[in-house]
């Protein structure tokens, strides 16, 4: 109860646009962990080869990824909200159209825009939450925002599997999924109505273009941002790649290696949900003993046993073992992370500096999906996913090893600083 009332008391002490932004993300992650737990099996049971799910994940991520660093320039112009609004309103449209497509160009088009409609959603969340926060609390807030989304589509994903095979007693397996993934669009579009809640002031947003336009004259803080910005893209695009092998079909590999039922599948990955919001909390502890840069790599270097573990198994108990752990461990950083690269930036270069690390993530992405799925074609169930899942982990770490090396050198005179407080 003592740790509630904590919790509760830290909910409270944040502002209504932090409250209501990370209200409307929890709406739209219980819609994406419906939709994405089980659009996989839609294409298979259109009919279609497993590269085709490749190929329409790649061109999602390749929409975002393109996308991204316009939205980020927008998105400093004139505002996070009507950012976040549009974005949110066109991508639960076309996660509607994509519910009910049947061809292929019909499949990889709504694919394609519905990523570029997330990249307004994407790149405008956290600098609107870093903005309307103090840097005292932002790692506690961004470990919060994470944990809760995080719960979020943990509860999406098992309403997703069970209704699916619930429908499935009835109606057939295509008419099944597609209602589900009707159900999922609908209540990602309800994260709507939080966000008109928010409140951003035209003063605040003119102040802020006259202080960048003021900012841009001088050659040294742009040069400044720039590099640091730099440095986390290079970090998050090793991720990006390693990640892209892997993540985007979980589902198929327990489906494939282990003939996993829908409810199982949902079950397995909303379990790994759970597993990283509880240790989005985690990250803040460690943080206080190591320090950021430490406390990212740390968490990052635990997950890499249970990833090679979840490669190489024939057991499925210890394969979802091995996956809640490195679900959990590897994510935690995450938070820390982008607190630490927002904490680098200037307020004025804070939605570019997302849109580029959210770009080079998804660019990893687009250009691994078919790379993954072909691994699984030519070599099995088995080595198939084996092979890839053991070249994430070579990325992770050679990710994780850099991210140390490149910015080690830079906290120690900052800590020292803040010490004697």
């Amino acid at each position: 109860m003592g740790w509630l009332n904590k919790w509760n008391a830290s909910w409270m002490s944040f502002n209504k646009n932090i409250r209501m932004a990370i209200l409307a993300n929890i709406f739209g992650q219980i819609g994406l962990g419906i939709f994405m737990v089980i659009y996989n099996f839609y294409i298979r049971e259109l009919g279609f080869a497993d590269n085709m799910n490749g190929k329409i994940i790649s061109m999602t991520s390749l929409a975002t990824a393109i996308i991204l660093i316009p939205a980020g320039i927008l998105s400093d112009r004139i505002g996070r909200k009507k950012i976040i609004l549009w974005g949110s309103f066109a991508a639960g449209i076309l996660l509607i159209f994509r519910s009910t497509a049947t061809s292929e160009m019909w499949l990889t088009l709504t694919a394609f825009f519905g990523g570029a409609a997330m990249a307004f959603i994407q790149v405008s969340t956290i600098p609107l939450l870093s903005e309307n926060s103090t840097p005292s609390k932002r790692i506690q807030l961004f470990s919060m925002h994470f944990a809760l989304t995080t719960a979020a589509n943990v509860v999406g994903s098992v309403a997703g599997g069970i209704m699916t095979d619930g429908l499935g007693n009835f109606l057939s397996d295509l008419i099944s999924i597609r209602i589900t993934l009707i159900a999922g669009s609908v209540i990602f579009l309800a994260g709507i109505l939080p966000i008109f809640k928010i409140t951003e002031h035209k003063t605040q947003l003119l102040i802020k273009a006259e202080n960048s336009q003021v900012k841009s004259t001088s050659i040294s803080p742009l040069i400044k941002n720039l590099k640091v910005i730099i440095l986390f893209a290079f970090a998050q695009l090793l991720i990006g790649v390693g990640a892209g092998l892997v993540i985007p079909y979980l589902n198929l590999y327990f489906s494939d290696r282990f003939h996993a039922s829908n409810s199982s599948i949902g079950i397995i990955i909303s379990l790994g949900q759970a597993a990283t919001a509880l240790a989005m909390f985690i990250g803040p502890r460690v943080v206080k003993k190591v320090g950021e840069v430490k406390a990212v790599v740390i968490l990052q270097m635990a997950s890499l046993p249970f990833l090679l573990l979840t490669a190489y198994t024939h057991s499925l108990g210890l394969a979802a073992a091995g996956f809640l752990f490195r679900q959990a461990l590897m994510n935690a950083g995450n938070p820390i992370q982008m607190s630490l690269m927002m904490g680098k930036v200037e307020d004025s270069a804070k939605g570019l500096a997302n849109s580029i690390n959210q770009m080079v993530f998804n660019l990893g992405w687009a250009l691994m999906g078919p790379v993954s799925m072909g691994f699984v074609s030519q070599h099995g169930s088995y080595w198939g996913y084996a092979y890839v899942f053991t070249i994430t982990a070579g990325l992770y770490l050679i990710g994780s090893t850099y991210f140390y090396l490149m910015f080690r050198t830079k906290r120690p005179k900052k800590t020292m600083t803040l010490a004697p407080r």
